[in-house]
């Protein structure tokens, strides 16, 4: 399956490559992003993590020109300092991060990923958790469903969805896609359900979200990156949807903040403790025309960067 890495050129631009620095790739996913990133120089070496082990099997065969520059990981990038200390890596010079879903996960049926195909409810990144859709969809308690809905899908009909959910899986269980799609199109109102964009997006994305951790992942995964980018390394991420964004922009906000000074002192500002990071990007770079034009999924992608400028 043809996988079209966002922000590709922007992001490897944005790390400010070093011939042969140590770089970590947070997602691997298809090996995009990680290839632009090794042909920058021959003696980079590459971390390279993923916890889905299609994609590293995949990645694999893709990248396997560049293997002996290469240590793919079957990890979540929340675990990276640990996992990098077991190579010796304390310090690295760049790290990038694509969040989310990507296409191949989509457009495979079989992940259950999508709404606009039949398969059983799973939405596993990755396939070696227990924790599938099906099990919160017919198992988590009504007050569950609802906090899960409106926060992370962000869907003002929560409390409706989660009520029917709840009464129809008291018959059978809801065990595929389509199935969930036609509950939730049974609870939402038909001005609704006559909006642009599918009915199910929003309950979908809460659902990938819950299943895979994905926000707390994101926030201790940023937290452990920013920990281990030597001096003048950057930590590059592109986020797809507000609640992922937000996350980046407040971590990167916090680490760039000086500490606070008592306001009686008569500091100069050359005496003023500076922050350990600074903002490369004051605004999140988005796609060009052109990568719009060739790529739809691009549309809601930004990119944010951080470098260390001090321990």
């Amino acid at each position: 399956m043809e996988h079209v890495s966002v922000l590709q050129k922007e992001t490897i631009d944005a790390l400010n490559v070093k011939e042969n620095g140590i770089y970590v790739d947070g997602t691997l996913g298809r090996g995009g992003h990680a290839r632009c990133l090794l042909e920058k120089g021959s003696n980079i070496h590459l971390y390279a993590f993923d916890k889905d082990e299609v994609a590293i099997k995949e990645s694999k065969e893709n990248l396997k020109e560049f293997s002996n520059r290469i240590t793919f990981l079957h990890e979540d990038f929340r675990n990276m300092k640990e996992v990098l200390g077991t190579y010796g890596i304390s310090k690295v010079n760049g790290i990038m991060m694509d969040l989310g879903v990507s296409s191949p996960q989509f457009d495979d049926p079989s992940r259950g990923f999508s709404y606009r195909y039949d398969a059983p409810l799973d939405m596993r990144m990755d396939q070696s958790q227990t924790l599938t859709a099906y099990e919160i969809v017919n198992d988590y308690p009504y007050e569950k469903l609802v906090h899960i809905l409106q926060a992370y899908g962000e869907e003002r009909y929560a409390k409706q969805i989660a009520r029917k959910i709840e009464r129809v899986r008291s018959v059978n269980p809801i065990e595929t896609t389509f199935q969930l799609v036609d509950v939730i199109k049974s609870a939402l109102p038909n001005k609704e359900l006559n909006k642009k964009g599918h009915p199910a997006k929003q309950s979908f994305q809460a659902l990938r979200i819950e299943v895979n951790d994905e926000l707390t992942s994101l926030s201790a995964g940023l937290h452990e990156a920013c920990q281990l980018l030597d001096i003048g390394g950057r930590c590059a991420v592109i986020s797809f949807h507000s609640l992922e964004d937000r996350i980046v922009k407040n971590i990167f906000k916090d680490l760039t903040t000086a500490p606070s000074a008592l306001p009686k002192l008569p500091l100069k500002a050359s005496q003023m403790e500076q922050a350990s990071f600074s903002l490369v990007t004051k605004k999140p770079i988005v796609a060009s025309s052109e990568e719009l034009d060739k790529n739809h999924r691009a549309h809601s992608a930004k990119l944010r960067v951080i470098e260390r400028i001090k321990v």
